[in-house]
């Protein structure tokens, strides 16, 4: 069985979006995906949230699930798509 290659890092700009759109402080959501075990400081996680940095698949979809909370928390049917 072939080796899978290692996936390539996220443009997570996309999520920056979903973070205006949930009204969420980007501390706050820092705190969050700290909380569910995402392992970038808040500057790293701005960074990416930015478009100056590229999050690895799993700390992409650690962010995805803290918007994702969120947005439950609005009472709102607006999930964030995991990679």
């Amino acid at each position: 069985m072939p080796l899978e290659e290692p996936a390539a890092p996220l443009d997570a700009t996309q999520l920056e979006v979903a973070r205006e759109q949930a009204g969420l402080p980007i501390g706050d959501l820092w705190l969050r995906y700290f909380g569910l075990g995402g392992t970038a400081t808040p500057n790293q996680l701005s960074a990416a949230l930015d478009g100056d940095a590229l999050l690895d698949r799993h700390q992409y979809n650690v962010v995805a699930v803290a918007l994702n909370e969120r947005f439950m928390e609005l009472e709102l049917d607006h999930p964030v798509v995991y990679e």
